[in-house]
């Protein structure tokens, strides 16, 4: 791999991360009083019309292992969408967000070095300790004290693992497919909210989310989403994905600048390292 496509791959990782931080903080920001599955069900279509965009200006091909892969990652993100926010409905979720985004980082960068992909000693610093930083600027402290169930643990791991998978089958499809994977992914997730809507609508309650924001949650999954399928395209999976799971950076610096929340010693404390792992990568 030349050192051009090393770099191209992770200022696309970084990409990836800023907006799929940036969605998560608008998709936040949509949900407060009003059902998620209401967000969603705005966000998941807005998602696949920026696809749309994208495709003539990108192309894409649809070989039947684009449909496959696309249509898994599709289904793996509506997966990863029911069990995230069942997750932090359980709480705490100073506990069981830092475990889910471990999961959804290291299950990626399983499957890239058992494809073989090789990491350099630098580089395999950079991916260790892009690791933590996830876990320290993704928590919190919990002052209640209270630890999670069995059962919340169990779920933290599931959306974790339907993330990475997401991921992982995004990584998979043909290089020269284009938008294709993304298309069908996101028409798949799309199909399965609004079925998953209309079979709760007696439980979504009246509240409407902010119409805006949900787009632009929307929008910027599909950004980040493009983003890293490009990065994976230039570079390896494991570096790739490690970067992307970084997002919760941007969701914290965020919500200082919009709503002046305080960022806390242990959160800037996983800031500083995760530009410490991006320069380690960068170098490697």
């Amino acid at each position: 791999m030349t050192v051009v496509s090393m770099t191209a791959a992770l200022l696309l990782a970084l990409t990836s991360s800023l907006a799929y931080g940036a969605a998560d903080f608008l998709g936040g920001l949509a949900a407060r009083g009003a059902h998620v599955l209401r967000v969603v069900v705005i966000a998941a279509p807005t998602s696949l019309l920026v696809g749309l965009l994208l495709w003539p200006a990108v192309g894409a091909r649809f070989p039947p292992s684009a449909v496959m892969w696309g249509a898994a990652s599709g289904v793996a993100s509506a997966a990863a969408f029911a069990l995230l926010y069942r997750t932090l409905a359980i709480g705490p979720m100073s506990v069981l967000s830092p475990v889910t985004a471990l999961v959804s980082a290291a299950l990626p960068v399983s499957v890239g070095l058992l494809q073989g992909e090789q990491v350099g000693g630098v580089a395999f610093c950079g991916v260790a300790l892009a690791l933590v930083a996830v876990v320290v600027v993704s928590g919190g402290t919990d002052t209640r004290g209270l630890r999670p169930t069995r059962t919340a643990l169990a779920l933290a791991f599931g959306a974790g693992a339907a993330i990475a998978l997401q991921l992982v089958c995004l990584a998979q499809a043909p290089h020269d497919s284009g938008v294709a994977p993304l298309l069908v992914g996101r028409a798949v997730s799309s199909a399965v909210v609004l079925g998953a809507a209309f079979a709760l609508r007696t439980r979504l309650g009246n509240a409407r989310p902010n119409l805006s924001a949900s787009a632009g949650a929307g929008a910027l999954d599909s950004l980040a989403n493009f983003a890293f399928l490009l990065a994976v395209r230039s570079g390896d999976l494991a570096g790739v994905a490690v970067i992307t799971a970084l997002y919760p950076a941007s969701t914290v610096l965020l919500a200082r600048a919009v709503l002046a929340e305080r960022i806390g010693t242990t959160q800037l404390a996983g800031l500083g390292l995760a530009a410490l792992a991006v320069s380690l990568l960068a170098l490697g």
